[in-house]
C-alpha cells in the first residue's frame, strides 16, 4: 500500500494549507534538525492574524545573540519579553465579536501561554493539539531529528521518506524551484503536489477575504466543525 509523507518545518500556529498538508498524508515530519536562519523573518516564529480588519504579523522573539548556526530544534524564545500575554491581549482585542470566540479562546490560550521556550517544542506541541482537536490522528507525527537520515536537500527528504516506510513525498505548491522529480524518481519516491486551494469562510472586520492567516482566524470565525468541513472538502 502506498504510503504518503509529507515533511515541514514546526510552524508557529500555521494557517489552513499547513493542516491540509498533515491531513492529507499518513505520515508528517517535523522537520526541526535543519538550520535556523540567522537573519529575517521566517515561519517558525510568527505568523498572520487579522488585525484591525487587516493582515498583520505576530512575532515571537527569539533568541538571536549566538555565534555560528543552530537548528531550529536548539532555538529557544526570548524569556524577557512578556510576548505570549501581548499575543493573548492582541487576539482577545481583535477577535472578541467573532462568532466562535469563546470556545476558540478557551483552547488556544493555555497554547499560547505555554511556559516552553524551545521554539520546536512548543509548536509542536500547539500543532498537535490542533490536529487532535480536528480529529486528525496523532500517531502520524514524527521530528526528524529523532530519526536516522541522510543527505541534504532533495537527499535528505528522499532519506526521511523511506525512514517512515513511505513510497510517496509530497511537497508544498511552491515546491517546483528546488525539489527535482527525476531524483525522487531514481530512488523509487513518486513526488506528489499538495495542490491546495485556500478556502473562503466569513471574516469579521474584513472588507475582503483575507487569506493564509493563522487557522486561529478561522477558527474564530467559523469554529471547529466547520474548519474541519473544509479541510476534508478539499481533499
Amino acid at each position: 500500500m502506498s504510503k504518503i509523507v509529507a515533511i515541514h518545518q514546526p510552524n508557529f500556529f500555521p494557517w489552513l494549507g499547513y493542516f491540509d498538508k498533515i491531513l492529507r498524508s499518513d505520515a508528517f515530519i517535523f522537520l526541526d534538525h535543519v538550520q535556523f536562519p540567522k537573519t529575517g523573518g521566517v515561519w517558525t516564529n510568527r505568523v498572520k492574524l487579522a488585525i484591525a480588519g487587516k493582515p498583520q504579523w505576530m512575532t515571537a522573539p527569539i533568541i538571536r545573540n549566538y555565534h555560528g548556526v543552530l537548528a531550529i530544534n536548539d532555538m529557544e524564545f526570548e524569556t524577557v519579553n512578556p510576548w505570549r500575554t501581548k499575543m493573548l491581549r492582541t487576539v482577545t482585542y481583535n477577535y472578541s465579536k467573532a462568532p466562535h470566540y469563546k470556545e476558540t479562546l478557551e483552547f488556544f490560550e493555555p497554547l499560547i501561554l505555554n511556559p516552553e521556550n524551545n521554539i520546536s517544542t512548543y509548536n509542536t506541541n500547539a500543532i498537535i493539539a490542533i490536529a487532535t482537536q480536528l480529529g486528525i490522528p496523532n500517531h502520524k507525527f514524527y521530528c526528524s531529528s529523532a530519526l536516522p537520515h541522510t543527505g541534504i536537500s532533495n537527499e535528505l527528504l528522499i532519506s526521511l521518506t523511506k525512514t517512515v516506510g513511505g513510497s510517496i513525498y509530497m511537497c508544498g505548491g511552491g515546491a517546483d524551484g528546488y525539489q527535482d522529480e527525476q531524483i525522487f524518481r531514481n530512488e523509487s519516491i513518486i513526488l506528489q503536489r499538495q495542490e491546495f486551494v485556500h478556502p473562503r469562510y466569513k471574516q469579521i472586520r474584513t472588507s475582503e477575504f483575507i487569506s493564509g492567516l493563522s487557522i486561529i482566524d478561522a477558527l474564530m470565525n467559523i469554529g471547529w466543525d466547520s474548519v474541519r468541513k473544509l479541510l476534508i472538502a478539499n481533499q
